[in-house]
């Protein structure tokens, strides 16, 4: 990992990285509850596809947030 990589995000790229995170987080919740109402197996199949993408994701997002700057007191 280059050393770019491992550098504190800026203020306004940790905002960012949060609407990301809450916005994964919303369509993941609306994914698994839309798959229950959806009786076409392809298009479960799809969204079951979508959900699994959506967790790695957020997993990724995750991974970052611990480099988001943290104000100590």
């Amino acid at each position: 990992m280059s050393e770019q990589r491992k550098a504190p995000l800026a203020p306004h790229e940790s905002l960012d990285l949060h609407e990301l995170l809450n916005l994964k987080t919303l369509s993941l919740a609306k994914s698994k509850m839309m798959q229950g109402l959806v009786f076409d197996q392809d298009l479960r199949a799809l969204m079951e596809e979508d959900v699994q993408q959506t967790i790695q994701d957020i997993d990724q997002l995750q991974d970052l947030y611990t480099r988001a700057p943290i104000q100590e007191k």
